[in-house]
């Protein structure tokens, strides 16, 4: 069982303390890949620790990617490629020179993280009171399998007047995570339809569509986002695709590509769109892009969100919005499926969203993370790397290209700044189809990166092509 010394957290948060030495042993192969952890209330048992602490340190991770979950089964650690980011195991003579070490990681650029700090917890707690003291016994009580009316209601009215979504509250369903759903959602098309993504993307949901034994496809992208033109040529049934605000490339898919899209999708009764509209909420610049499920007559989008990233990863309520027709097929198929997120924190939730609290929250943060991005853009130009760089894509959300000119491969930056403390990840990485890789652009996720570090994970950076 993993044991650690709460008594040498210092300033650190007993969530904060766990998950960096999780972390450090993950990257020292003290816990080795495919590792199973001990389960959140057996570890909180055997550290002295409430379960929540362990649950917000395994969400943290999980987000990371440090750690993979599988359903039912629990949590266990991920391969991690090429070790980059472990400090050297300490030889006897290196021992003596253990405090000149430098830290693993500085700063973390890689990770698609958020900002816990501004979590609301002392509202979010009060809503809960008084959930708690208003409801009582009715928390108890089971919920529907789509999740709780006043939830589901709360985030119909919040999608019309802030996405302009016309959405029936009976077509949409929670779930405990986007992965759940994508679970649910194969069982509802069927595993003999073939999905295909977006390449580059955000390589977990093709791994998530692989470990349900579907057949998924890779389709290029172009400068409007996925390749309707290469969709064409590929036997596709689903499509899986994030129209709003792509990860990595940051492109904003064009009205007309929806169109193309929808023409697609209405080709063939077998096909559908998934939209998934996971980072909507950050845009800085203009009105909220259009969701293409707003503009579907044909019935062929089914629409995606989640609280992760606007909330936290430990509030685990996803939720998706199916075309009337396919809810019909899931209440007549699927609705012996228990809802999987608690009536606690559905009504707590259902209560921040009604009365406002979600809105000035998701305002509070869209501030904070353009001042974010703001001190990274200044600390860029302030320095020798100003010179050496083209930023691209700034608007999109939490994360801009860095498109640097030098003859230094990816790989080779990568090591360099994983020696300086800084964690980074090119675009290049996220390509299935290597031929179509695109070389030197860094991908900056800013919004978990403290704000005194800022600075001088800029400088450290700049050091490499200096």
């Amino acid at each position: 069982m993993i044991t650690y010394d709460f008594e040498k957290r210092g300033k650190q948060t007993l969530y904060e303390f766990l998950y960096q030495n999780i972390k450090q042993d993950i990257l020292q192969n003290r816990l080795k890949a495919d590792e199973k952890l001990p389960s959140k209330r057996t570890l909180a048992r055997h550290l002295n620790i409430s379960v929540i602490t362990v649950e917000n340190a395994y969400a943290q991770l999980l987000v990371e990617g440090y750690i993979y979950s599988i359903e039912k089964k629990g949590y266990y650690v991920s391969a991690i490629e090429n070790m980059l980011y472990a400090p050297a195991a300490l030889t006897p003579q290196s021992q003596r020179k253990k405090s000149s070490v430098k830290p693993s990681c500085f700063a973390d650029f890689h990770s698609n993280s958020i900002n816990f700090d501004n979590f609301p917890f002392s509202l979010w707690s009060k809503l809960m009171r008084e959930s708690l003291a208003q409801k009582d016994k009715q928390l108890l009580q089971s919920v529907p399998f789509n999740g709780l009316e006043q939830l589901r209601a709360a985030l119909a009215d919040y999608l019309y007047h802030f996405r302009g979504m016309i959405v029936d509250p009976d077509q949409i369903i929670i779930g405990a995570g986007t992965e759940y759903l994508y679970g649910i959602l194969i069982q509802l098309l069927g595993r003999n339809k073939i999905f295909s993504v977006e390449d580059p993307g955000y390589k977990k949901i093709a791994s998530i569509y692989k470990s349900h034994d579907v057949l998924c496809k890779y389709i290029s992208l172009d400068s409007n986002g996925l390749s309707t033109d290469e969709l064409a040529k590929n036997n596709v049934d689903v499509v899986h695709i994030s129209p709003s605000h792509h990860f990595p490339t940051g492109i904003v898919m064009p009205i007309k590509r929806r169109q193309e899209l929808l023409s697609w999708a209405n080709e063939s009764g077998s096909r559908y769109i998934i939209e998934d509209d996971y980072d909507s909420e950050f845009r800085f610049t203009g009105r909220p892009i259009q969701t293409i499920q707003s503009i579907d007559t044909g019935e062929k989008v089914i629409y995606m969100n989640t609280f992760s990233k606007s909330l936290a990863p430990s509030i685990r309520i996803s939720y998706m919005i199916l075309p009337v027709h396919l809810m019909e097929k899931y209440r007549n198929t699927l609705s012996f499926y228990s809802c999987t997120v608690s009536s606690f924190e559905q009504n707590t939730l259902a209560d921040f969203i009604a009365k406002g609290y979600f809105e000035q929250h998701i305002n509070r943060m869209r501030n904070f993370y353009r001042m974010q991005r703001n001190l990274v853009i200044k600390a860029i130009h302030s320095c020798s790397l100003d010179k050496k760089v083209m930023i691209m894509e700034e608007n999109a959300g939490l994360h801009f290209l860095l498109k640097i000119h030098t003859d230094i491969s990816d790989e080779a930056f990568m090591e360099a700044a994983a020696k300086k403390g800084i964690r980074v990840s090119f675009l290049s990485h996220y390509f299935q189809k290597s031929e179509n890789a695109k070389r030197h652009i860094l991908v900056i996720n800013y919004s978990g990166i403290e704000t005194e570090k800022i600075e001088e994970s800029i400088k450290r950076l700049a050091e490499i092509i200096s």
